[in-house]
């Protein structure tokens, strides 16, 4: 444990920080799932919904750095191709 306060109140910092990017990474894997599901369901309208929410929050989590910006233009090509591929 931190013996000095500017180690303390670092560790609170931490802590907010590591909490805010663990639920942008959770909103980011679940709105892809979300998008997945649809696509499997046959649900084009659902699909594109979540698709336009996968894409919105992949671009939040690259600008934000927790994921490097060629795996969310990798993600965002695949769900997308996914989604215009139903019929």
């Amino acid at each position: 444990m931190a013996n000095v306060k500017n180690a303390k109140k670092k560790i609170i910092q931490i802590n907010k920080v590591t909490l805010a990017n663990q639920q942008l990474k959770s909103t980011v894997k679940n709105s892809i799932k979300r998008t997945d599901k649809a696509v499997a369901a046959g649900n084009k309208e659902e699909a594109e919904k979540n698709l336009k929410l996968a894409i919105k929050s992949l671009d939040n989590a690259g600008v934000k750095g927790l994921v490097h910006k060629n795996k969310v233009n990798r993600e965002k090509s695949r769900l997308t191709k996914k989604v215009n591929a139903m019929e």
